[in-house]
């Protein structure tokens, strides 16, 4: 994970293999390959002090807001 020019980067690694028995056949499937994932940043987002958790197969990632971001709330009717 980077953080670079108001972008954020995340490359990475997948391996996996799945194996399957019977009694007549066995099975073994392998997939493996890089990624590399770029997301545009907001202006709101301080860049300054990111962190990443990755827990469980899931990549969290936490960008704190500039002090003076400020959210509103925009009602959407429904019909």
């Amino acid at each position: 994970v980077s953080l670079e020019d108001g972008s954020l980067h995340i490359t990475g690694e997948r391996k996996s293999a799945k194996e399957a028995k019977g009694h007549r056949f066995h099975r073994i499937e392998r997939a493996w390959g890089s990624f590399e994932r770029s997301f545009y940043l907001p202006e709101a987002a301080k860049g300054g002090q990111p962190k990443a958790e990755f827990k469980n197969g899931t990549l969290t990632v936490h960008l704190p807001k500039t002090e003076g971001a400020v959210t509103k709330a925009v009602e959407v009717p429904v019909s």
